[in-house]
């Protein structure tokens, strides 16, 4: 983007007048400064400390951040942002995403730029161009980033009316830029940024300079449809990493080839367990070893709830509209549904199994004493997810969820939350998730219910965290549009986060769908309802686990547990004992009778990922013995094999 006309002044002019008010700057360490009058935020950081004026990137009045130009007029508390906060490294990275949008009109001008945010760990910047990004641009385009760097170019905060920003934007050919300026309130401030002949529209704040942008890399080159609606312009999107010092820099990039090597679709790929094809996007094909590690995921999840006292259902997967309407899904989720019609009804597949379970319950009067009611549903669940947004099993458009619903007296729910957050930590601890956080999230601006609900409701829940001395991390806006919810988000061995277990809290469903209970003193009472889900869905978690375990899945889950290789045929009958006492065993086995090389045998047994490799030769057949090895290579020895079978069972029983 060029500007046309002379330079913008970088640092405003402060004219001491007879109205300047003295004013006290309180500093996080309780320490005060006094000035005669208003003072720019890196004026205060040069009176601190020289050092700290150097690494200033902004400050921070009342809770807002805010760029090193601005001037303080009043009383008030304040500390400078370096690079070393949290909100230091997220301003880098959001001025990273200018200085790549800055780069990408130097280099092509044809190029419109449209939104730019940060993201964990970096940011990314949206592009429409006629011709995709290369990976040899996407060089060249780093390269120009870095020449912007050492311009050292300042970066100054201006405000324009919302007239002058859309001229100036269409003028320039920034369609996409007027559009989103077009759609801001009138009421809010409309800020632009500029650095050299390069303007972009933000709220800010900005780092003061583009040589506080060095340690960055730009990662990857992806699509992404404007506003993330497929009926609009596919956009290029690109992806970048910013931060403060170069060891995390590397850090961060060691660990994403780790992750790559991870990737759940290309072990997927090796051990054969599923794939998904353009005829069913976003939709599974399970391979047979796939669906065995589904089954046992389910049957493991099944046996922890009937031991809660859960009672599992079935429940249909296409629904009247109508239903949908009363429940109040049909407003909120039905451009997400996947629609069809019959006998001039409309019906949607079912997005979730809530209101299912609701007419499960309204069959038959219930009584007080019928409660807590626990219905569980391994629910086959449907979404019309953007096609932008579908990844592996990850993110699918059909997916199984752990579904579960527990009806409930308003003084049963600290006690139902608590038997199931103590369920789900101890599920969690079976698949060596140890680093796990608790989020509370609240009412969202878009919701139901009243307001005095909503505030029983979030009580209900904190008060169950504080009970139990749970420590939680508050998520203001992020509950569910009917209630609040306690997430559960874990960490994996690479450090990345998964959100996977939730606890809503419904009071306004059951009373909307008709749910009743005779109450102690006769009278009919709305039972308060409990949505809850473990794993969230199956499809997601296995692939959590694949790339957790990086394929290599502990014994319990692994699809096939042992494999018997022979070394000649000669030792086939006494393979095939061994094979048959296994499976009477309950050990999942195959057996590899092949005229190959043992070592070949081996070699290939062990990019299958198998835990347990017995070889079978001429000796072991006349000892009536096994020669075990394992996936690593440790050679436990020979043993017979009822010796085997128990530390096999033993290692099982324990998750290990």
């Amino acid at each position: 983007m060029v500007v046309v006309g002379g330079s913008i002044p970088l640092v405003p002019t402060i004219t001491r007048t007879a109205f300047s008010m003295p004013i006290t700057l309180t500093l996080p360490d309780s320490s005060q400064r006094h000035y005669d009058a208003p003072v720019p935020i890196y004026k205060i950081a040069q009176d601190l400390s020289p050092s700290l004026a150097k690494c200033a990137l902004a400050g921070k009045i009342k809770g807002r951040l805010v760029d090193t130009s601005f001037i303080v007029k009043e009383n008030t508390a304040i500390q400078i942002i370096t690079a070393q906060d949290e909100e230091g490294l997220e301003i880098l990275r959001h001025s990273s995403a200018h200085l790549l949008a800055h780069a990408v009109k130097e280099l092509f001008p044809e190029a419109q730029v449209t939104i730019g945010p940060v993201i964990e760990n970096g940011f990314y910047y949206d592009f429409s161009c006629k011709t995709p990004f290369t990976s040899e641009q996407l060089s060249a385009i780093e390269k120009r980033m870095h020449e912007i760097v050492k311009r050292n170019l300042p970066i100054q905060r201006l405000e324009w009316s919302r007239e002058k920003a859309i001229a100036f934007f269409k003028e320039i050919g920034e369609h996409y830029k007027a559009e989103i300026i077009s759609a801001i309130p009138n009421n809010e401030t409309l800020s632009l940024y500029q650095q050299g002949d390069f303007i972009d529209l933000c709220r800010g704040p900005h780092v003061p300079n583009t040589k506080f942008l060095k340690i960055f890399k730009l990662t990857k080159i992806a699509g992404a449809y404007w506003r993330g609606d497929s009926k609009n312009e596919m956009l290029q999107r690109i992806y970048g990493t910013a931060w403060t010092t170069k060891e995390d820099l590397e850090k961060y990039l060691t660990a994403q080839e780790e992750a790559e090597k991870r990737d759940h679709r290309k072990i997927a790929k090796a051990l054969d367990l599923f794939h998904i094809q353009e005829e069913g996007p976003g939709m599974v094909f399970w391979h047979p070893q796939g669906l065995i590690l589904y089954r046992i995921l389910e049957n493991y999840i099944r046996e922890k709830l009937t031991a809660q006292g859960y009672q599992e259902i079935r429940t249909p997967q296409i629904l009247d509209r109508s239903l949908w309407e009363k429940s109040g899904h049909w407003e909120k989720f039905h451009k997400d549904m996947f629609i069809t019609e019959s006998e001039k009804h409309v019906f949607a597949i079912k997005p979730m199994s809530c209101p299912a379970h609701i007419q499960v319950f309204n069959q038959g009067l219930k009584s007080y004493r019928d409660l807590p009611l626990r219905f569980a549903e391994f629910g086959c669940c449907h979404r019309n997810e953007p096609s932008g947004a579908l990844h592996g099993i990850l993110r699918t458009r059909a997916f199984t969820q752990d579904d579960g619903h527990v009806f409930c007296t308003e003084e049963q729910i600290q006690e139902e939350a608590t038997r199931f957050i103590h369920l789900a930590q101890d599920i969690y601890n079976d698949f060596n998730f140890e680093d796990i956080s608790i989020v509370l999230s609240t009412r969202p601006a878009i919701h139901v219910g009243t307001e005095e609900m909503w505030n029983k409701a979030e009580k209900a829940l904190e008060d169950t965290l504080k009970q139990n001395h749970i420590p939680w991390k508050l998520a203001p806006g992020d509950g569910a549009f009917y209630g609040p919810k306690i997430g559960f988000e874990m960490k994996d061995c690479l450090g990345r986060s998964w959100g996977c277990g939730t606890l809503q809290l419904d009071f306004f469903m059951p009373e909307r769908l008709g749910a009743s209970y005779v109450a102690q003193d006769n009278t009919h009472k709305v039972p308060v309802m409990l949505h809850r889900a473990i794993l969230g869905s199956l499809e997601r978690f296995i692939g959590i686990i694949i790339e957790h375990y990086a394929g290599i899945l502990p014994l319990w889950l692994a699809p096939v547990q042992t494999s018997i290789l022979t070394i000649t045929d000669k030792q086939a009958v006494f393979a095939n004992e061994i094979h048959q006492k296994l499976q009477i065993a309950g050990l999942r086995t195959k057996i590899d009778l092949r005229n190959e090389k043992i070592g070949f045998k081996i070699r290939e047994h062990t990019l299958q990922r198998v835990p347990f490799l017995l070889i079978i030769g001429e000796r072991e057949a006349s000892t009536q013995t096994i020669s075990v090895r394992t996936l690593h290579g440790k050679d436990l020895g020979s043993m017979t094999t009822d010796a085997f079978c128990q530390l096999l069972l033993e290692t099982v029983a324990s998750k290990n």
